[in-house]
């Protein structure tokens, strides 16, 4: 792959872009990003790190506090995405934005139909989206519904659309998160023909080797501000993990709260070949009660994936799941609940707590849920788990008659936490359990994993945050683009060593 040199004219350049929410939170602050001519330039970060925002201050979705942005050396301000396009700047989102019950012509000619005496020259138009297509090697019924065909088909579609519009800024925001290596192929092979063409583009994704594979250079942000810009050629991978994480790998590792003695007791969970297509590859996962397992990678890598599988919030479609030795089967989270597991997710306020329910409502939740409809816990036996939890989690305020939603980020979590530990799992899973909450809670439930390990309790946890995972956990796993690709164990749980197994990444590697 060659990549366009800096003497290619600069297409798309952004200055000093700013954009303030809720009066003082800086979603971006003073950021530069630059997309030349005949470049594929991948931007990339984690979450919050400010890409969504800068896509959407380019295309007019957001108004910028502050900086500005040239297309063509021209200054432009659009207001909305229709006025981005009409000036040159388009965007493909994962969930394409087309209408899959129209045909694919329809699709391609949405707005801008041929027509004769006021009626739609369906011949025509037909005929000019499969010359269209052909251009970009696909050759298709464009008579047939686009729902019909695969999501690689749509993307493409989209993309012929919006370069037919005369796009000249192609933004392509995860565009192979629901595509298999065949299709990624095909996706690759169009971008390539329009760089060709001298049309810059884009490229959101979480997936490093695609990165690698296709782009000419990347440019990361992290928490709203530009880390740095670089050639993908002069990039290596770890110092690129480094520029999305903000660990140096020389940095001071940080201090375990005991010597890390051994706490696992017998194997509880095992899982054999386990994946599903689309959100990760098939693995084995052993988990034994008294051990933390820590699932460790960078956003879209299959850590949260991962863990709803373990918890049957996605089916798997493959593989083998035993309990106790046992081969169970575990279709849905009532499956998992009757096996004594809980399942904190990532996003408590959509997927966690129920906002208009009290807190003790929501902490006797799961409890009642296992025990069925037909055996409601009496409102002495919910006064009493609430008020136990209340006092044992610090949850405040200490009123279990307060609506949920009125609580703290932090007091949340604790809540959620409750609700599981009240029906007494024997497995736990968290994921991302100390985002987004403040230092004081953070401190608190760290605290609390380690009390749990101690009591027995087995504990997979998903973390982004590498400096805090390697404090509790007895073996951390590390995932890479939907893959489990190493596992680390005893003395190598340190922040170099997962940093280091992100970036490198050998599959099946077992390090201790």
């Amino acid at each position: 792959m060659t990549s366009p040199s800096s003497d290619h004219p600069s297409l798309l350049e952004i200055r000093g872009l700013t954009k303030i929410f809720a009066g003082s939170f800086r979603a971006l602050d003073r950021v530069d990003f630059t997309v030349r001519a005949g470049e594929i330039h991948a931007l990339l970060g984690e979450n919050g790190a400010g890409k969504s925002t800068l896509i959407k201050a380019v295309t007019g979705i957001h108004a910028p506090d502050g900086g500005e942005i040239r297309l063509a050396g021209q200054e432009i301000r659009p207001s909305n995405a229709e006025e981005a396009l009409v000036a040159g700047i388009a965007t493909v989102y994962q969930e394409v934005a087309l209408l899959p019950n129209l045909s694919v012509a329809q699709n391609l000619f949405l707005g801008r139909q041929p027509t004769r005496f006021g009626l739609v020259r369906e011949r025509e138009m037909r005929r000019r989206a499969s010359e269209l297509l052909q251009g970009f090697g696909l050759d298709i019924d464009v008579s047939a519904p686009l729902g019909d065909y695969s999501v690689a088909v749509q993307h493409i579609a989209a993309i012929a659309r919006a370069v037919d519009l005369s796009a000249r800024v192609l933004i392509l925001d995860e565009p192979t998160a629901s595509l298999d290596a065949h299709e990624v192929e095909v996706l690759f092979a169009v971008m390539r023909q329009l760089r060709e063409r001298g049309i810059g583009i884009v490229f959101v994704s979480h997936f490093l080797d695609q990165v690698y594979r296709i782009c000419d250079r990347i440019t990361v942000l992290r928490n709203g501000c530009l880390v740095g810009e670089r050639l993908v050629a002069e990039l290596p991978r770890g110092d690129l993990v480094r520029m999305m994480l903000g660990r140096e790998l020389a940095e001071v590792e940080a201090e375990k709260a005991a010597p890390m003695q051994s706490r696992a007791g017998p194997s509880l969970f095992e899982a054999e070949n386990v994946g599903k297509r689309g959100l990760v590859e098939p693995f084995d996962l052993d988990l034994r009660a008294g051990e933390v397992v820590g699932l460790a990678g960078l956003l879209g890598s299959g850590r949260t994936e991962t863990a709803r599988l373990v918890f049957g919030a996605d089916k798997a479609d493959a593989g083998r799941i035993a309990v106790d030795g046992a081969v169970v089967r575990i279709a849905s989270p009532r499956d998992a609940i009757r096996l004594g597991f809980g399942f904190c997710p990532e996003e408590r306020k959509t997927e966690g707590i129920v906002a208009d329910l009290t807190v003790r409502e929501n902490i006797v939740l799961a409890l009642q849920a296992r025990r069925g409809w037909l055996h409601p816990l009496f409102r002495r036996e919910q006064d009493e788990i609430a008020d136990r939890f209340i006092k044992l989690l610090d949850i405040r305020p200490a009123d279990p008659e307060r609506p949920i939603g009125l609580l703290s980020g932090g007091n949340q979590q604790k809540a959620l936490l409750a609700r599981w530990l009240a029906t007494e799992p024997r497995l736990l899973i968290l994921d991302e359990p100390t985002r987004g909450i403040d230092v004081g809670a953070h401190a608190e439930i760290i605290r609390l994993i380690r009390r749990l390990c101690d009591e027995g309790l087995a504990l997979l946890v998903v973390s982004s945050e590498i400096e805090e995972i390697v404090t509790y956990a007895d073996r951390v796993i590390v995932l890479r683009d939907r893959n489990h690709i190493a596992v680390l164990e005893g003395e190598a749980v340190t922040v170099t060593g997962v940093v280091a197994a992100i970036a490198d990444g050998d599959q099946d590697r077992k390090v201790a």
